[in-house]
């Protein structure tokens, strides 16, 4: 991430810490808080290779040529170190061992920088070592926490950072980037409603089991245009040999809802929203057989669905209900 990316995706967060360095205000302790796939880490090397370039153009900007950012983008750096969960938490021994090797002198500069991913999953030894770290701190020492979850870290550890929000990538930003990355214009809306996070949405794209359940939840849909049997049979013989997991299952009733939300899109005349506009020609035809009411009860029909999945109910017994809730009102051909 360069900083003018930065600055595209996450404005705000990208100007408080601009201003910080050129005005040497710095906190000792940053909390970078915000959702997966919103750009934190990224933000976090940048911010260490702002910090420890040898070579920055206009004197701030990283030269990502010089031997301190190349260490840094491949996590070498003597004075960069970066904690991440080992397992399922942040243990103490962890912390321990980065307070070791802060309290050497710093290997190559004055400058020390540390990283710890997903903050929140510290644990209580972990995260009462980290706060007598964050109480005595060194005027060269820098400290990035990053966490989804704000809520679950120790108010006298966040009462010592200085909080940075990332708010969540619009999905418009996001189907730009992808389209620049080589994904094709009518896949890329639906990838970023399914995620904000590129490289999982980049993946998402290269991957069959997603491919073929789009093309099944498209012809579910058709499907419900048709008799009642029709639609049971299909999703004997398709939906279920598909989406077998609990997990599957609740992406295939996402993929679903949105075909709704684009028919009332249609019907709203916003046919830039489309999630999948591939299809654009084939809705606005059908969207004479609803009323805006009716396809508002059908999202909620499918909502509803997926409060009862997370309720553990019977599967096939839940979607059997839903395609007979999704029929209600709709004229068959």
């Amino acid at each position: 991430m360069t900083w003018k990316e930065f600055e595209k995706v996450q404005p705000v967060a990208a100007t408080l810490l601009k201003n910080s360095i050129r005005r040497k205000r710095m906190a000792h302790a940053y909390l970078f808080e915000g959702g997966r796939g919103t750009g934190k880490k990224e933000a976090a090397q940048l911010l260490a290779k702002t910090l420890f370039c040898l070579q920055p153009a206009d004197g701030f900007f990283p030269c990502e040529h010089c031997s301190n950012c190349m260490r840094i983008n491949h996590g070498s750096h003597p004075d960069v170190h970066l904690i991440e969960p080992d397992g399922l938490s942040i243990k103490k021994e962890q912390i321990k061992q980065l307070q070791q090797e802060f309290s050497k002198r710093a290997v190559e500069s004055k400058r020390k920088l540390y990283m710890i991913v997903d903050a929140e999953k510290m644990s209580i030894g972990a995260a009462n070592s980290l706060l007598k770290f964050l109480e005595e701190p060194n005027a060269d020492t820098t400290a990035i926490l990053m966490t989804t979850q704000l809520h679950r870290i120790l108010p006298t550890i966040l009462s010592r950072c200085q909080i940075v929000s990332f708010k969540p990538i619009s999905p418009n930003l996001l189907k730009k980037q992808l389209i620049e990355n080589g994904v094709s214009r009518d896949l890329a809306p639906l990838l970023s409603h399914m995620t904000n996070h590129l490289e999982e949405a980049l993946s998402l794209s290269k991957d069959e089991w997603f491919a073929q359940a789009r093309k099944i939840v498209l012809k579910l849909y058709t499907t419900l245009t048709k008799s009642p049997s029709y639609a049971m049979v299909f999703l004997q013989e398709g939906w279920f040999q598909h989406f077998k997991e609990k997990n599957q299952l609740d992406l295939g009733l996402d993929l679903l809802i949105w075909i709704y939300k684009d028919l009332l899109s249609i019907h709203l005349g916003k046919q830039e929203d489309l999630v999948y506009p591939d299809q654009q020609a084939r809705f606005s035809s059908d969207i004479l057989s609803y009323s805006p009411r009716s396809l508002a009860e059908k999202m909620v029909a499918i909502l509803d669905a997926k409060k009862k999945l997370n309720a553990n109910v019977n599967q096939q017994l839940l979607m059997e209900q839903l395609v007979l809730n999704l029929q209600g009102g709709t004229a068959f051909v």
